[in-house]
């Protein structure tokens, strides 16, 4: 791969988009050869969308037209929403573009379990064969040898890491794991509605989509793969079946989720710390706190980290485990650069080892 990667970034006017803009412009070897916005913005700068890209990118908005791009281009990201990528993504694919999508429409591998939580049935359903999911801690080789990833969502990206290690080493009685996580209100998109209006989520926490939320079967899924067999012959037995509660609350970006589970007979603080040690040994993005205090979003604005602790509570035998990150970056836009490194042959860390902001 030439070092000067032509990339296309469709869907750039919202958070993740303008996300990926921003982080693209730090990777030495991206060229932005298009970015693609809704027809009303076609033909506007870029920083009339985004006016804290100014002076950082001077091209102007452009239509989708997946022949057009495909010409130009060697990477496409899409930043679409749900559902809007179906096509795109299978039309840049058949192209023989790296496409790297940061919706929903390819990370479930059954198209029975997608239309049962998008209410719609997959168009391409071969297609999801194709696509790898984007999490490198965990599906590093494949990702690298795939041209069609499927970037998780934010939740899952902190639920899974937090959680990997335990289900990997079967520590844990599957049924009963909880999650309980609260997210900043970019999570939400960029689009207004009433729920994150400023009166509505000034100071004010609430929890949505109790039971039914969308990123549950990724979370399942993922950590499905990872388990050890049970005893049972069933071929599902192996996948957890877990409560995730998420809360909105206000701060403008950053995830805290808290998860609890059950631990098997014999396991203690010690089990737990050489579990996260031997999966995040060496992996640059992970960090690993001795206390739960030490994991808060606020460390992480505009980082590529995701921070983990676990503590084994002797008194009702139960694992907790905390995990943070900042949900436009290791929950979404760096989380794809990321991928694209690894699809490209370069070094996984290439323009995403900028440190949090703080205060």
């Amino acid at each position: 791969m030439d070092k000067n990667i032509r990339v296309a970034v469709i869907g750039a006017s919202g958070y993740t988009g303008g996300e990926l803009l921003r982080l693209l412009s730090l990777h030495p070897h991206v060229t932005l050869t298009r970015v693609v916005a809704s027809e009303k913005s076609q033909g506007l700068a870029v920083s009339s969308l985004l006016p804290h890209l100014t002076k950082i990118y001077d091209c102007s908005l452009s239509s989708l037209n997946t022949s057009s791009i495909a010409r130009e281009v060697d990477v496409v990201f899409l930043a679409l929403p749900h559902t809007q990528s179906l096509q795109p993504v299978a039309d840049f694919f058949s192209h023989g573009k790296h496409v790297i999508d940061l919706s929903a429409d390819y990370r479930l591998q059954d198209p029975v379990i997608y239309e049962k939580w998008y209410q719609t049935s997959h168009p391409f359903p071969d297609l999801l064969k194709e696509a790898v999911y984007g999490l490198p801690e965990l599906n590093r080789a494949a990702i690298s040898k795939s041209r069609l990833v499927a970037v998780p969502g934010c939740y899952p990206t902190v639920a899974i890491l937090q959680l990997a290690p335990f289900i990997a080493q079967d520590l844990l009685e599957r049924s009963s794991i909880i999650i309980d996580a609260k997210s900043g209100i970019s999570g939400a998109g960029r689009s207004p509605a009433l729920a994150y209006h400023f009166p509505e989520s000034h100071e004010a926490i609430h929890a949505y989509k109790i039971s039914k939320h969308r990123h549950v079967p990724e979370i399942e899924q993922e950590l499905g793969h990872l388990a050890p067999p049970s005893s049972s012959s069933t071929p599902t037995s192996c996948l957890p079946s877990l409560i995730f509660t998420p809360h909105l609350i206000p701060i403008n970006r950053g995830i805290l989720s808290t998860a609890y589970a059950k631990l098997k007979p014999g396991i203690d603080q010690s089990h737990l710390d050489v579990a996260y040690q031997n999966r995040y040994q060496g992996e640059y993005f992970m960090r690993i706190f001795p206390h739960a205090e030490s994991v808060n979003p606020n460390n992480l604005r505009g980082s590529n980290f995701c921070d983990l602790s676990c503590t084994y509570d002797s008194r009702t035998g139960y694992l907790i485990t905390t995990g943070a990150l900042d949900n436009l970056v290791k929950g979404a836009a760096g989380q794809a650069v990321q991928c694209m490194n690894l699809m490209l042959g370069l070094p996984e860390t290439l323009g995403l080892t900028g440190p949090g902001l703080f205060p």
